[in-house]
């Protein structure tokens, strides 16, 4: 079983911290596909690299089994990374001098594995992805869902409790996307846990769960709605969840990012006929600043979907 509990990562960029996860929980049962689903920037990439031992968290825990994945050492992690998790990446990252088969048998070898069997189970691993007939051609001689597919064969290489894969449809046409979504589906047997980060919407049907990579923000069906703060307010702050746009009726904001001291940099002033907090909402982002009251003022919040009737 994977277990990820309250999980956080923070970065500091250009002084302010940034947190891609915030408190992230989700468990997964052997033998099922995961689906991260959310926009660039959710913080796709970044759990699916905690979950592989590449990046340490702030906080939270991850456990796959019996293993603490984030109480371990970096050589238990290097252990970790090479018997437990597979890896596959968007761009494929096969070597374009070798073969199929050798660039599915060169980690073997690395690894330890002699030659000899290193080669059959690349050949064995070929033949499960359906390319047994293309295990001699280079990288260069095939299409990108073959390419796609023979790093999925390299990323199950070790057997690995848990394989995860990085937006692996996000370069295909529907064909090639549609041969990769049915192996990712019967690449479950045997209790193989599978976490496939996307924001490709096809791969949701075949899920047997989907761990929302932002929340559902309220679609507002009650209408636009006026509301009213008195100099000093917040409207909202940093990090809030997004939901609604607003529209400055009279009055005057200020916007302000918090750095990651604590202190605040003042980013602009804004007035009657002005909008704000567009791109949260938009995009299932958090707020990336926080907005106060300069004055007294008096806003019409719009859910996304009005102010998009709105602009239009």
């Amino acid at each position: 079983m994977l277990s990820v509990q309250d999980l956080v990562v923070e970065f500091i960029t250009e002084g302010y911290a940034v947190r891609p996860l915030d408190g992230l929980s989700f468990d997964a049962e052997p033998g099922e596909l995961i689906v991260l689903l959310g926009p660039s920037g959710s913080g796709k990439t970044t759990l699916l690299s905690c979950l592989g031992g590449i990046m340490t968290p702030t906080s939270g825990s991850i456990r796959l089994g019996d293993t603490a994945v984030t109480e371990l050492n970096r050589a238990a992690l290097d252990r970790y990374r090479s018997t437990d998790v597979g890896f596959v990446f968007q761009a494929f990252n096969l070597i374009p001098s070798l073969s199929a088969v050798e660039n599915v048998a060169v980690p073997l070898m690395l690894g330890g594995m002699t030659r000899k069997a290193a080669f059959a189970r690349a050949r064995e691993l070929m033949t499960t992805v359906g390319l047994q007939d293309r295990v001699d051609h280079k990288p260069g001689r095939l299409s990108g869902g073959q390419q796609q597919r023979v790093a999925l064969a390299r990323g199950l290489a070790h057997d690995p409790q848990l394989l995860l894969a990085d937006e692996p449809t996000a370069n295909l046409d529907y064909i090639q996307a549609e041969q990769v979504i049915r192996l990712l589906r019967e690449l479950r047997s045997r209790g193989r846990i599978i976490v496939v980060s996307t924001h490709d919407d096809r791969l949701v049907p075949v899920a047997d769960r989907i761990v929302q990579m932002t929340p559902d923000h309220d679609a507002g069906d009650e209408g636009a709605v006026q509301v009213q703060y008195v100099a000093g307010e917040s409207v909202f702050e940093q990090g809030d969840r997004s939901t609604f746009v607003y529209v400055i009726d009279d009055g005057e904001v200020d916007v302000v990012r918090v750095l990651a001291d604590g202190s605040e940099e003042h980013i602009r002033v804004m007035g009657a006929g002005q909008y704000f907090g567009e791109l949260g909402p938009t995009l299932g982002f958090p707020r990336s600043a926080s907005v106060r009251a300069r004055t007294d003022i008096t806003l019409t919040a719009y859910s996304i979907v009005e102010f998009r009737e709105l602009v239009q």
